[in-house]
């Protein structure tokens, strides 16, 4: 039986003729990102914010304001509204009170009594709690934990490969973090938890691997092929690598896609968030980490040592000797 190819042997797409579009886009998507989370902020979950949540299940159909507006009226603080999935399911963060946490019992117990009042047959879950001094522990090790990471393996490629790859394997890695904050600041009912960390470290591990797999086989080729053009090269080396790449990603997103229709709503947003991941290191991986290459004066010749250069543009000379 013969074996379904995704891509075919013979493909030759050139990959770098779209680089300076693919360029700006990337650009113009970063900055607008940076924009998004700086003017309209994240909705920080609880691991990072601190304070109580509830979730409810409704009976019926609830209006959002309806429901902000009872809860106000309880006089417990600004209370954030979250709907998961439809009009019936909804979590109910409240901000941490000050004094002791025998304070935040209160507060969720006349949430427990107040709901199935107001709504009859709604069914309240336990509510969860976390101290001020905790959260901020949370966020602070979440974004230490992404940025060492991201450090960690820009170092690693540098003395893998030479200074240019580390370069370009930060700027991807940089970029992929960057859209999805952005996503996440434009979508705000999407909350970022410890979660939502788990799922960055897992886009950074997959584009990572994604653009190392790419870089080992630019490096093949460049002491391959030395007299061929690094433009054609790197296009050269996308292609070899494509029908990995595709596959992998495909096989990931088809997963996740399943998870996110079928799963449970606690991790809609881990997996919607290594979902968008996988795609954007997919093309982050061919469409930043390959062209950063040009852009940084990479050359077929650029990695020869010094007797192999010598031996390049006299072997009459070295064969004679």
């Amino acid at each position: 039986m013969k074996l379904l190819k995704l891509i075919p042997d013979n493909t030759n797409i050139d990959f770098m003729r779209w680089r300076n579009i693919a360029l700006i886009l990337s650009l113009v998507l970063t900055v607008a990102s940076l924009v998004l989370v700086g003017a309209r902020g994240l909705t920080l979950g609880i691991d990072f914010v601190g304070g109580q949540v509830v979730r409810v299940n409704f009976a019926q159909p609830v209006d959002t304001e309806d429901l902000r507006a009872k809860i106000a009226d309880l006089h417990v603080g600004d209370a954030g509204i979250q709907s998961f999935g439809n009009d019936r399911t909804y979590q109910i963060r409240l901000p941490k009170p000050d004094g002791p946490e025998a304070a935040a019992s209160e507060v969720v117990t006349k949430v427990r009594s107040f709901i199935p009042q107001a709504y009859p047959g709604a069914v309240v879950s336990a509510g969860e709690s976390v101290s001020g001094k905790v959260s901020e522990e949370l966020a602070t090790s979440g974004a230490l934990a992404i940025a060492l990471a991201m450090l960690g393996i820009a170092i690693y490629i540098w003395f893998r490969f030479e200074w240019q790859f580390g370069v370009g394997a930060l700027a991807t890695l940089f970029h992929d973090v960057c859209l999805i904050f952005g996503f996440f600041a434009l979508f705000r009912n999407f909350q970022v938890d410890l979660n939502i960390v788990a799922a960055f470290l897992a886009v950074v591990g997959y584009s990572l691997n994604d653009t190392v797999v790419i870089y080992d086989r630019i490096r093949e080729n460049l002491r391959k092929f030395r007299k061929m053009g690094i433009i054609p090269l790197i296009n050269l080396s996308l292609n070899e690598t494509l029908s990995r790449t595709i596959v992998t990603s495909l096989s990931i997103m088809l997963a996740l896609a399943m998870l996110l229709i079928f799963g449970p709503d606690v991790i809609t947003g881990l997996t919607l968030a290594i979902l968008l991941g996988t795609f954007i290191g997919t093309y982050s991986s061919i469409y930043i980490s390959a062209p950063i290459l040009v852009w940084l004066g990479v050359k077929p010749d650029s990695f020869l040592r010094t007797h192999d250069t010598e031996e390049e543009s006299a072997p009459g000379l070295t064969a004679e000797t």
